[in-house]
């Protein structure tokens, strides 16, 4: 506003005043308090109120406008700053994701300090400790990013994972407890709380952890293997119940999982220890049965051996082996068990007769050689003992040592620069070559060798 326009505004609101007192040349009183009062032309009390109000209201504006300029600013100058801290955070990450762990904590504490109430950063200064191997110290960031913002999954979820990382796995299953409290729904935390449970054989939690999972809806790439998992987990609750004595519904529940799944071999097992423990013995030997002939499963063939050796009634099985040789001869794993149970009842010749069927075959283990090696020594046929015995350790002329690995432990013929199976380098050493650095003689100074002479012994 120029100055010659206020000056006509005054000059205006000056002619309006006076036209108004004109009008109203009376006067006003007011009444203030008990009997005091004010008199007042009429002109003067309303064109002061006029005043006032405008008063008023340009006031208002002003500390409008004020405020609103000081809240752009604010503004403003928090938008620079986290685009400033979003830059050093970012290139913080990247020196984090290329290794160059030096470069992230600089950087990353830089962000730190321009902005501490930036959850992200905490978030990764924990996984930077993570990957130091102290994730103690990046536990310490994630209750600081907790204490701003309590309600963060991502927080929560990094906590559960270093955790685990630190062998805290009843912390974990704390943590995971608390997101599920949150969002009963989410799938990653039950799972994760799952596999918890199933690592410290808590069966039954694990159970309702993974009926929640088919509540929440598992995803449709994974349905198959969570049905198949929701069923294991029934089993082992099932065979836990068998162990606290809970014979028929465990036997209940074998049966409903053999009908729903008629290949798993545990539960046909399991069902005839049910019926073993019930003293519904026969029916334990033909479940049994019937399952190494639908399956073809050395842990029945196990099982029969030992129910009927402890009923002292071998010769039933021997009948199951030949009926079934009869039918089947080729089944070698048939000979196998039967050999082994004629070697240990003394029927020596028997035995041999299964095991060259086996050898016949060209098959070539290890434990057919131990049970041959065995049979031949009943038999006093020492030099064959010795052959099979060399056979099943692996030696041979050149009396080979085998190597192993020490991260992954395999086993190997020979040794090589990088573990076969796990493709670490300089692991695979001679088996036992801690055993042998470490020991030592007992009190033994000197150690006699060939015809009398000694020779002065050196620890290794």
């Amino acid at each position: 506003m120029t100055f010659m326009a206020f000056m006509l505004l005054i000059i205006l609101f000056g002619v309006f005043f006076l036209f108004f007192w004109n009008l109203n040349p009376h006067d006003i009183t007011i009444h203030l308090f008990g009997s005091q009062d004010v008199t007042y032309p009429v002109a003067f009390v309303v064109i002061g109120g006029i005043l006032i109000g405008l008063i008023i209201g340009f006031g208002a504006h002003i500390y409008s406008s004020l405020a609103s300029l000081w809240r752009n600013w604010k503004h403003d100058r928090g938008e620079k700053l986290h685009r400033e801290v979003s830059a050093i955070y970012r290139e913080g990450v990247d020196n984090l994701l290329s290794g160059d762990l030096k470069k992230a904590r600089a950087q990353l504490q830089k962000a730190l300090d321009r902005d501490p109430r930036r959850v992200e950063t905490y978030i990764a200064l924990a996984n930077l400790h993570s990957q130091e191997g102290t994730p103690a110290e990046g536990l310490v960031q994630l209750r600081k990013a907790r204490e701003l913002d309590p309600q963060s999954h991502e927080v929560l979820f990094k906590v559960a994972a270093l955790q685990e990382e630190q062998g805290q796995d009843e912390g974990a299953i704390a943590t995971y407890q608390e997101i599920v409290g949150r969002e009963r729904d989410n799938r990653k935390a039950l799972r994760s709380l799952r596999d918890l449970y199933v690592k410290h054989r808590r069966w039954k939690d694990a159970l309702d952890a993974q009926r929640l999972i088919f509540k929440a809806g598992p995803d449709t790439s994974h349905l198959a293997e969570e049905k198949a998992k929701l069923l294991y987990l029934r089993y082992e609750v099932a065979r836990l119940a068998l162990s606290e004595g809970a014979v028929d519904l465990a036997k209940s529940e074998f049966k409903d999982l053999i009908r729903q799944m008629p290949e798993f071999t545990p539960a046909w097992v399991s069902l005839g220890d049910a019926l073993a423990a019930q003293g519904s013995g026969d029916e334990a030997i033909r479940i049994w049965q019937d399952g190494y002939v639908t399956q073809g499963k050395s842990i029945f063939l196990s099982r029969l051996e030992d129910y009927f050796m402890n009923r002292e009634d071998p010769s039933s099985l021997l009948s199951f082996y030949r009926k079934i040789l009869l039918e089947r001869s080729h089944d070698l794993m048939v000979r196998l068990f039967y050999g082994k149970l004629c070697l240990r009842l003394e029927m020596v010749e028997e035995a041999l007769d299964q095991f060259q069927a086996i050898e016949g075959s060209g098959l070539e283990t290890r434990q057919v050689h131990m049970l041959m090696a065995e049979t031949h020594r009943r038999r006093n046929r020492l030099h064959d003992a010795i052959a099979e015995y060399q056979k099943a350790l692996g030696i041979g002329s050149k009396l080979t040592l085998s190597y192993i690995c020490d991260d992954c432990s395999t086993l190997s013929a020979e040794w090589d620069s990088r573990c076969p199976a796990c493709g670490r380098w300089d692991t695979v050493t001679l088996v036992d070559r801690k055993a042998l650095l470490e020991a030592r003689p007992l009190d033994l100074d000197r150690m006699v060798v060939h015809h009398g002479e000694q020779k002065e012994w050196y620890g290794a």
